[in-house]
């Protein structure tokens, strides 16, 4: 038999349930850290998602990564390394007491960053441990714990009795930190719903994003003994200048009147970062070769094949004003993402019954972000036809040293995800 609950699920019973879920909850972080699935070693974290899934007896769908079935995709970016071995891992629960409301997608990614120097961490990054609200270990905020909260929320109204009375479709995908690709094969499979969101830590509810572009610059230089270096030109030395002249148009874009509105109160909303440089041969030769890998921002409205023709025509300026360009090449490589921007129509149902949860569980009014940086909310709102937001709990150092997550903030975001199932998808009660 099925009862409609949406009008009378009593929200404290929710949060009760959630609370009690506490323990498990920690228990599941501390156990995701200790996974260090770095990109390309995503497998044993995903395998205990699939457990985690399937204990919860949901349907579980583990597929890999066909790169020919997204190569053509708009939102297709580069991949750096192989998908042998690399799978997505999907729950998803179908009401067995009646479909009567909207469904919804939960998303999100299993991998994380490298972890810089190890000697810089208090303890080991993938040792988690906890003081006081805060559990620590890289990837414990950026975004276990979110994938925690998401779990969390279903299993609380799973030990109400309750059921959503629409399909939710939980994942854990890999390669968000490089490409987005895990998602865009969710959605290249056939995943969509009536709305999506990611529990990403994000400062509040998420309102737009920005481009992000990856790209690698190769360089040649004129290479001599370094007791003569002053006649030669050092490949080093020429990825630098480039990087320098690409600046020049981060500057730009940060000016006032070029700003996207989302991003007028920030204070540096474009960033471009020479995240990696390798090169040289020896330390007594002027180095011949060298390769700057670069991230580029750009503001929602731009798309990645405009940044690129804007920074090949500046790049070829600053090559050719340079004094010794004769005894130089260099070559442009796109790798990584390609990731275009967004923004939210912020009174769109989704975002709406989002904010009623956050301030029902929170006492506080949510709070809109733009955020610096991309996710994978874009493949859902740009190409699925499925409205997408992030909300995620409070952490802080993500991709830096001693990377934690609040505990509590992680238990509040998965109570406000439970109440949001039950006002968006509406319940059913299992019992007869």
């Amino acid at each position: 038999m099925s009862d409609t609950l949406d009008a009378t699920v009593d929200q404290r019973q929710v949060e009760a349930a959630v609370a009690d879920l506490r323990g498990d909850a920690v228990d599941l972080l501390l156990d995701l850290v200790r996974h260090p699935s770095l990109l390309g070693q995503e497998r044993s974290a995903q395998d205990r998602m699939r457990e985690v899934f399937a204990e919860m007896d949901l349907q579980v769908d583990e597929f890999a990564i066909d790169e020919a079935k997204i190569r053509d995709h708009p939102g297709y970016s580069p991949s750096i390394v192989s998908y042998d071995g690399r799978h997505n891992v999907v729950g998803i629960h179908e009401p067995r007491r009646g479909r009567h409301g909207r469904s919804l997608i939960f998303n999100g990614h299993i991998d994380v960053v490298p972890v810089g120097a190890e000697s810089l961490w208090t303890k080991p990054p993938f040792e988690p441990w906890i003081k006081d609200d805060r559990l620590y270990g890289r990837g414990a905020g950026d975004m276990k714990a979110g994938i925690v909260a998401y779990t969390m929320a279903l299993k609380a109204l799973q030990r109400l009795g309750l059921e959503p009375a629409a399909k939710v479709i939980l994942q854990s995908v890999v390669e968000e930190e490089c490409t987005g690709n895990g998602a865009l094969a969710c959605l290249v499979h056939g995943y969509t719903a009536d709305a999506a969101i990611i529990p990403e830590p994000t400062p509040g509810i998420l309102q737009a994003q920005m481009g992000v572009m990856w790209l690698a610059l190769e360089v040649s230089g004129k290479p001599v003994h370094a007791s003569v270096a002053h006649t030669g030109v050092g490949a080093i030395d020429f990825a630098t200048y480039m990087f320098g002249e690409l600046k020049k148009l981060e500057q730009r874009w940060n000016a006032a009147e070029h700003r996207h509105a989302c991003y007028h109160r920030h204070e540096h909303p474009v960033n471009f970062n020479l995240g990696r440089i390798q090169g040289g041969e020896w330390a007594s030769s002027v180095p011949t070769s060298a390769r700057a890998d670069i991230r580029l921002g750009f503001y929602p409205g731009k798309s990645p094949a405009e940044v690129r023709t804007e920074v090949e025509a500046l790049l070829a300026d600053a090559y050719r004003r340079h004094p010794m360009s004769n005894s130089l090449t260099y070559r442009v490589i796109y790798e990584g993402f390609q990731a275009e921007g967004f923004e939210l129509d912020m009174n769109q149902p989704v975002i709406t019954t989002l904010s009623d949860c956050v301030r029902d569980v929170t006492g506080k009014t949510a709070d809109y972000t733009a955020f610096t940086g991309t996710t994978d909310a874009r493949f859902f709102n740009l190409y699925g036809n499925t409205p997408a937001t992030c909300y995620g709990p409070h952490a802080e150092n993500i991709h830096g040293i001693d990377e934690w997550v609040s505990i509590d903030s992680m238990m509040d975001v998965a109570k406000v995800l439970a109440l949001f199932m039950t006002r968006w998808c509406g319940v059913n009660r299992l019992e007869s």
